[in-house]
């Protein structure tokens, strides 16, 4: 294929006239669609076609990170508060190192659920997701954390007087729907659930409430 440039008409002189096919008419190009700009967290998340990126502060500066930078920056700041996963696990039974912990992190923790948010993990405990952003674990639901505790510990719960455990699996559940603070939120033995298993009263029979509960947590995150 080639182009004739017939500057001085010569084309004449071949005797018929050249016929140029018009080139084919392109298809319109689809408009790209506009940026999204949505607030989580109280984090702007910016959505476009080249993906998704976060605004934050960095070194006094408003920057857009991707998920990805987001969730090693909150890696790194992470395994240098907790170097091993069994010194994390420890740490976040524990209420007052949980909250150090959490507000040690990037943005005072703010920053582990808007991941949570953006990685689809909402039905998870925050536990599940910095043990898979910082240690790889694959992360398991909180629903899926009580049906392990039901059947794994059986012979545990087997082993306490009835009311007693029959209340800490009322406990499991309110675990289940919002996570490692509804067991040690006190409101959380006024749920009727609660009540009608016995309560705090059937934690006492075994004495402090919150040992028997602290060793429900250490089942609840076994892994």
């Amino acid at each position: 294929m080639f182009h004739v440039y017939d500057y001085t008409n010569a084309t004449r002189l071949l005797g018929k006239g050249f016929i140029v096919r018009p080139a084919p008419p392109r298809p319109p190009r689809a408009p790209t669609p506009p940026e999204k700009i949505i607030r989580v967290e109280g984090f702007d998340v910016h959505i476009n076609p080249a993906g998704t990126y976060i605004v934050i502060e960095k070194e006094g500066k408003l920057t857009m990170v991707t998920i990805e930078e987001y969730r090693e920056m909150l890696a790194e700041h992470l395994v240098e508060e907790v170097k091993t996963f069994d010194d994390f696990r420890h740490c976040w039974l524990d209420p007052q190192e949980r909250k150090s912990l959490t507000i040690s992190l990037p943005n005072d923790g703010q920053g582990i659920r808007l991941l949570q948010e953006l990685m689809k993990r909402k039905g998870y405990d925050l536990y599940d997701v910095l043990s898979e952003i910082g240690f790889g674990t694959a992360p398991k639901s909180r629903k899926e954390r009580v049906e392990a505790l039901r059947y794994k510990h059986d012979a545990w719960f087997k082993s306490l007087p009835e009311e007693t455990a029959n209340t800490l699996l009322a406990l499991a559940k309110q675990f289940e729907a919002g996570g490692i603070e509804e067991l040690e939120n006190p409101y959380t033995f006024n749920t009727p659930e609660v009540i009608k298993t016995g309560g705090l009263s059937a934690l006492k029979i075994l004495g402090e409430p919150k040992d028997i509960i602290y060793q429900t947590k250490e089942r609840l995150f076994a892994e």
